[in-house]
């Protein structure tokens, strides 16, 4: 088969790493894939240092350009991003080419909700990566499979790991870490607060947060100061392949809002680092049965004490990161991730 991936993000978050892992792994089933993706772009990067055909644009009008031209000569066109799935369908009726899109977000269809089942109604298949990512169109009366995420084995690098507790100096510390953007559905804020509590009991942990700028930034080093965290609640910046690092930390945490999956969980378990977490969309999912913890999307409180639970019991800690890798090797695999995607490839294109 010839199958067009399709991503319109600039940066480099979960949903960029699983467009990559799904043409690697299509390439090495033998299918022919290439990919669409936004100029200049951390994936356009990532893909063509894997020696993929990719073919980059300036945004939506040149994504559509490009679409409407070239979009005939696949077999499928698999948009990963809510855009991508726009610019697909606009030009559907010059292209003609079966379109299977994966949703990769948990946000819930409010305005404009029949234009979004419009637009869903178009694709021959409808994927979401979890169960909370389905519910939207599971509620509009629209067929969607769940296809879960992968996670490759994370390639150990200790002289990264030594290098970087070196060059902030964090040796002898219990570090707590996070990554994510400084946007509101990551509700950085939040984790602020909890970090707030548990510093006041636990002298010698450190919060570290890996993570590009958002709209909250301003307001999260705001919250930084105010709390007395200086020193003590790291902002360390993006960091390429941030997953190598996450083999410092005692703890990893997630305080978002909305998320459908949440990568950057699901390497913390493959590494087996406990996880504190909200209990947000596919969060619960992850989580459940004693493979970490999780409670209320913005109470800090909360939070601060399932993070010092595995603070200060290692025995629990262990129990639960032990669960969660076991979960993680059967769940998530690469090569069953894109078994499910070229049987439905198959069945698209063979009317099923």
């Amino acid at each position: 088969m010839r199958i067009l991936q399709i991503n319109t993000e600039r940066g480099w978050r979960g949903g960029e790493r699983q467009t990559l892992l799904t043409a690697l792994g299509l390439r090495a089933a033998g299918d022919t894939v290439e990919l669409l993706v936004r100029a200049g772009g951390e994936l356009e990067r990532e893909a063509r240092a894997q020696g993929l055909t990719v073919h980059a644009t300036g945004g939506g009008l040149g994504m559509t350009a490009w679409l409407a031209l070239h979009g005939g000569g696949y077999d499928i066109l698999h948009p990963q991003t809510a855009k991508g799935m726009t610019w697909a369908v606009l030009t559907k009726f010059l292209h003609r080419t079966h379109i299977v899109f994966t949703r990769r977000t948990s946000f819930p269809a409010r305005r404009g909700r029949w234009l979004t089942r419009l637009k869903w109604q178009q694709a021959d298949r409808l994927v979401a990566i979890s169960d909370a990512s389905a519910k939207a169109p599971l509620a509009m009366g629209l067929q969607t499979v769940v296809v879960r995420s992968a996670v490759p084995p994370v390639d150990p690098d200790p002289a990264r790991v030594q290098s970087f507790l070196e060059r902030f100096n964090l040796h002898g510390k219990r570090l707590v870490g996070t990554a994510a953007a400084f946007t509101r559905e990551k509700d950085p804020v939040t984790l602020i607060r909890a970090a707030q509590r548990v510093c006041e009991s636990h002298p010698d942990v450190v919060f570290v947060h890996w993570g590009a700028g958002g709209e909250v930034s301003d307001e999260a080093r705001k919250a930084i100061d105010a709390a007395g965290l200086t020193g003590r609640y790291l902002l360390a910046g993006f960091e390429n392949r941030v997953e190598q690092l996450f083999a410092a930390l005692s703890v990893f945490v997630m305080a978002s809002r909305y998320e459908a999956l949440g990568s950057s969980v699901l390497d913390a378990m493959l590494l087996h680092v406990p996880v504190v977490s909200t209990d947000a969309g596919g969060l619960r999912e992850t989580l459940a049965l004693g493979r970490g913890l999780t409670g209320p999307v913005g109470d800090a409180q909360i939070m601060a004490d399932n993070i010092a639970t595995f603070l200060d019991d290692p025995v629990v800690a262990a129990q639960m990161a032990q669960r969660a890798y076991a979960y993680m090797a059967s769940e998530h695999d690469v090569g069953h991730m894109v078994r499910r995607y070229r049987d439905i490839y198959q069945e698209v294109v063979e009317g099923h």
